[in-house]
């Protein structure tokens, strides 16, 4: 790919993760264990700390890959292979974080595409501020996943020696 298409790609990706960052850090400013207790949903207490230490570490992915393509996006020399980097960085730890979080907090129906249903499934019903949250940021993961879908596994193998 050429500088300008990375250096394109950077640029819509800081803002989708920008968004992101913004909208969780509000929602765990302003949601604990209690309130989501509280909410509609399962009330299972163990399965919604798992709901909320997953969204932390989204959070904390997406904050420091936004960082990385600001620092990118600011340098006076674009440096292609930084970007290339940090986009691949991007697709296997934001990305695939939000659409499979670790410890399988919640999962990806794949055949929601579909069927015109959400394309995130949870193993209980989650509370409905949480499950609006995710809903809010699907369709910029998704965009991104599209967007990036080159770095899933090519940019590893071009960068390999053979």
């Amino acid at each position: 790919m050429n500088n300008q298409m990375v250096q394109s790609q950077l640029e819509d990706v800081r803002t989708v993760l920008n968004n992101s960052v913004q909208r969780i850090s509000s929602y765990l400013d302003q949601h604990c264990l209690d309130q989501m207790l509280k909410e509609e949903g399962s009330g299972n207490e163990d399965y919604y700390s798992s709901l909320l230490k997953a969204l932390r570490r989204l959070e904390v992915f997406c904050d420091e890959a936004h960082d990385a393509v600001h620092v990118i996006l600011k340098s006076e020399v674009f440096r292609k292979h930084a970007a290339e980097k940090t986009l691949y960085g991007i697709y296997h730890q934001c990305i695939m974080e939000f659409f499979s979080p670790k410890g399988d907090i919640w999962y990806e129906n794949s055949r929601a595409a579909y069927t015109g249903k959400d394309t995130i499934t949870y193993h209980h019903t989650p509370p409905d501020s949480f499950e609006t949250l995710i809903h809010s940021l699907e369709n910029g993961f998704q965009q991104l996943r599209e967007d990036l879908a080159y770095y899933e596994t090519n940019y590893q193998r071009k960068s390999s020696p053979s």
